[in-house]
């Protein structure tokens, strides 16, 4: 998904259908598939591992079962690209971050920013407060069905209120950090936050 800078609102929908398209975005029915580069191969789910660090720090770590077994939660959201389109009414199962960090003993986060990363060495930076309050979850189903590997499966992040470059796919880890850390995109020029409302496509 090179940066294009052709992405900056122009072509903009008459029709926000009841303010729920963003400007610059056009609906589509399919789901496209965009990476940063080759996709990883898909690994066996008895070495998946997802962990939780504070700086370098590991405080928490759950296998594919172990991960499984925490509550479920399912949402029903819209999601926007960067690259121009939206689909709508979008099914999603995972857990929770709410969940993952009360699993965790992290009652009081110990900073407000946290990295992402991902299996393909893919990384995304998130204010903490992006995540919380039922914002966001590890999806590891779409549509009722497991979420297949073209889109990140066996587990992503989700957080459809922001551009979905954010819901990083493989996702394999999360490190709280002191400032708010650029990852591989906002390194390469995109935004920091990413809010496609307000059309935060670009640094």
């Amino acid at each position: 998904m090179p940066i294009n800078k052709s992405f900056g609102g122009r072509n903009r929908s008459v029709d926000t259908h009841g303010g729920r398209l963003p400007p610059g975005q056009s609906l589509t029915d399919g789901f496209p598939v965009l990476t940063n580069g080759p996709s990883p191969r898909p690994g066996s789910l008895a070495d998946w591992r997802l962990s939780l660090k504070v700086g370098p720090r590991p405080v928490a770590s759950w296998s594919w079962s172990e991960f499984q077994a925490l509550p479920q939660t399912e949402q029903v959201v819209d999601i926007h690209c960067v690259t121009t389109w939206s689909k709508f009414d979008t099914r999603w199962r995972g857990v929770a971050l709410d969940t993952l960090l009360a699993a965790a003993g992290l009652q009081t986060p110990p900073t407000p920013w946290v990295l992402v990363h991902a299996q393909d060495g893919y990384s995304t930076n998130l204010p903490l407060a992006d995540l919380v309050q039922g914002r966001a979850m590890i999806a590891t189903h779409f549509d009722d069905k497991p979420l297949a590997h073209e889109h990140g499966g066996p587990a992503r992040l989700l957080v459809p209120h922001l551009y979905f470059w954010k819901s990083a796919k493989w996702v394999n880890g999360l490190q709280f950090t002191e400032k708010n850390e650029a990852g591989f995109w906002e390194l390469r020029g995109y935004h920091m936050r990413g809010d496609p409302f307000k059309e935060e496509r670009y640094g």
